[in-house]
């Protein structure tokens, strides 16, 4: 019930993960979750990332503007939280499918989507995100062998979620 994907190259798994959850939504799933899609604005500069809520029109920005020569986090905490609430909301009123844009260092922290994903897994909602290469061995530490490995395939990661969210539907009925 609990899926991910892992790629290389910059924004392939966001891309990854937006593209399956749009088509999963366009079929009729019902979704919970929110998928990153980052805006290059000047060369520059760093991208700004924002994260589209599946359930509604909302768009966050996770990312703050730290200046042309930091090198921290851009990380805005309180963007992320922001859209952790809309997405705990959208899966409280009912969700076929929790799609979050990554696992990241803010869920291997125990912060950020971990808890809404927690919550999906004990309500029987099967999650689908990306895992950075860097951050896998963490995740399955926390997935404790409940995780299942997706192909860098739109079709594949389409096909997997239908069966989970069938497989949940059929259990809860």
């Amino acid at each position: 019930m609990l899926g991910y994907v892992t790629s290389e190259g910059r924004g392939r798994a966001d891309r990854l993960i937006r593209d399956a959850a749009l088509r999963l939504r366009a079929e009729g799933l019902a979704l919970a979750g929110a998928v990153q899609v980052n805006l290059e604005t000047d060369p520059a500069r760093k991208c700004d990332m924002d994260l589209h809520i599946l359930s509604g029109p909302d768009v966050v920005r996770i990312s703050q503007d730290l200046g042309a020569l930091s090198r921290g986090c851009r990380l805005d905490p309180e963007g992320l939280e922001r859209a952790v609430g809309l997405v705990a909301a959208a899966l409280a009123a009912g969700a076929d499918l929790l799609v979050v844009n990554k696992f990241g260092k803010q869920e291997l922290d125990g912060r950020g989507f971990r808890p809404v994903i927690a919550e999906a897994l004990m309500a029987g909602v099967p999650v689908l995100t990306a895992v950075s290469p860097g951050n896998v061995a963490g995740f399955e530490r926390y997935a404790e062998g409940m995780a299942t490995h997706l192909p860098d395939d739109v079709d594949a990661i389409c096909a997997w979620c239908r069966a989970q969210a069938a497989e949940a539907c059929a259990a809860r009925a």
